[in-house]
């Protein structure tokens, strides 16, 4: 059945593959699934995170190509396909009032328009199973927002033919689950954090857990922990490849392998929709699939 399998993880920009979800791409990759990240924009107005590449005028200038490049390099370590689909990076607006978003950029295309892109790729590609963002995008960016609209409106879209005919669509295909990515959690962040105290380690978390408390955000249901600790090293190779947003030696990797592998070995998800029987929780994106292929 495995050959058959497809999964395709819908993302807002280069390095958001890496960061959500990178593990269980590579582990599925390695058990023969078909993967496919598609990313919605070319990052374009994405700061340059990492401070030692900051004020360099040729990345500065070509950030759209710097950017697609370190794509490229992210994709072939984790050994999944990868597609754009166009859209213009609306940046993270900043201020009080916030500024009005720029004009063209992908949150300000039309919802069933922009959706229509991906419904090509869904029924070129015809996966099983997407994962994507929840209706706050993971974070409130306006770019992981959008991603999370056209993604639930071409899950049902690409069944209807109707709305999206086969002849510029191509042939109508209904992928069969939709999850959300889950990865930035409590209980795992609490978990690492208490893990590097117990250890007389200084804890990259302690901010994280009191922003959550100032903002009491809203826990989210943690359905399926896929397994994939193995894969960890690969999730972070990919991750440095992303060099203009990731510091090698920053937060991200302050917690050490071993510690990550022992106390929180798994990558989480919130199955959003199913067409399929499945019993919660789940171990595995195909549970209810492998079965009935």
């Amino acid at each position: 059945m495995t050959d058959k399998l497809r999964l395709m993880a819908v993302h807002a920009h280069p390095d958001d593959e890496s960061s959500k979800g990178a593990a269980t791409m590579a582990k599925y990759v390695s058990e023969g699934v078909d993967v496919l990240v598609v990313t919605c924009t070319g990052g374009e107005r994405g700061s340059i995170l990492n401070p030692k590449l900051q004020g360099d005028p040729y990345i500065e200038e070509h950030i759209h190509e710097v950017r697609k490049k370190e794509m490229d390099e992210a994709r072939e370590i984790l050994g999944v396909k990868q597609e754009w689909l166009g859209f213009v990076d609306s940046g993270l607006p900043e201020g009080d009032p916030l500024p009005p978003l720029p004009e063209g950029c992908f949150a300000l295309e039309d919802v069933d328009k922009a959706a229509g892109e991906l419904v090509r790729k869904i029924r070129s590609f015809r996966p099983q199973v997407i994962t994507t963002y929840d209706e706050n995008g993971g974070y409130p960016h306006p770019d992981h927002i959008m991603t999370h609209k056209i993604t639930m409106v071409a899950f049902e879209g690409a069944a209807d033919t109707g709305k999206y005919p086969e002849g510029e669509f191509g042939p109508a295909y209904q992928p069969l689950k939709v999850y959300y990515n889950q990865g930035f959690n409590r209980p795992r962040t609490e978990a690492l954090h208490n893990a590097m105290l117990e250890r007389g380690l200084e804890s990259p978390y302690g901010d994280w857990l009191k922003r959550w408390e100032e903002f009491e955000r809203k826990e989210r249901t943690l359905t399926t922990h896929v397994p994939c600790a193995d894969f960890f090293e690969i999730r972070d190779k990919a991750l440095i490849a992303h060099a203009t947003q990731i510091d090698p030696d920053g937060g991200w990797f302050r917690v050490p392998m071993d510690l990550q592998k022992e106390v929180w070995p798994t990558e989480e998800y919130e199955l959003a929709k199913s067409l399929v029987d499945t019993s919660l929780p789940e171990d595995d994106l195909f549970a209810g699939i492998r079965d009935n292929g």
